[in-house]
This record gives structure tokens, C-alpha cells and sequence, in this order.
């Protein structure tokens, strides 16, 4: 059993970076057998899958926001972080942590306003 758990602001200023990093914690043969990626809910969108990263840090974005998105990976701290660049009011939603589609964090609101 793994649990995950997203953290970061919760209210970003358009144009600025929205960094959130999701802590992994419980049994490293699950948490190794998974990417570790970003899914988010936004109102305009509905569910959309932003990207993962590989146990061997291969990265993968969704092709519509791969040119705002980074996913970087800690593993000593068992810990994975996404930036999203540039972003406008359409950003705003709920970002989920998840390995694979199995394990998901609660979620965590960000809203881009100024």
C-alpha cells in the first residue's frame, strides 16, 4: 500500500510557475512499479492527464501542455515535483498526484488569479 500526498500554493498569479510536489510514502516495491504522474480537474477540461516520470526518470507530457510542463523526481526523498509555467485562469482546478492510475493523492485546489 502506498499513500501520496500533493502540496504547494494554493492561489498562483497568471503568467507565474506553479510548482507542487507530491510526497510517496509505504512499501517501495509498489511505489517502484509505477510512473509517477500529474492529473488534474479543471473546469474548462474536465479530467487531463499533464504527464509521469519513469523509475529511470524518463519523462512523458501530455502533448497539449508539454511545452509549460516539467515533472522531476527525487527519489532519495521519495518525492516527484510538477512545474506548470505560464499559467492563466484556464489552469485552475484540482492537481492529483498518482502512480499509474492505481494510487492517487486527495488532490490539492489551485487557483491562478491575480
Amino acid at each position: 500500500q502506498v499513500v501520496l500526498q500533493e502540496s504547494g500554493p494554493g492561489l498562483v498569479k497568471p503568467s507565474q510557475t506553479l510548482s507542487l510536489t507530491c510526497t510517496v510514502s509505504g512499501d517501495s516495491g509498489t511505489k517502484d512499479a509505477y510512473y509517477w504522474g500529474w492529473i488534474r480537474q479543471t473546469p474548462g477540461k474536465g479530467l487531463e492527464w499533464m504527464g509521469a516520470i519513469s523509475t529511470s526518470g524518463n519523462t512523458y507530457y501530455n502533448p497539449s501542455l508539454k511545452s509549460r510542463t516539467s515533472i522531476s523526481r527525487d527519489t532519495s526523498k521519495n518525492l516527484f515535483t510538477l512545474h506548470l509555467y505560464s499559467v492563466t485562469p484556464e489552469d485552475t482546478g484540482v492537481y492529483y498526484c498518482a502512480l499509474g492510475i492505481t494510487y492517487w493523492g486527495q488532490g490539492t485546489q489551485v487557483t491562478v488569479s491575480s
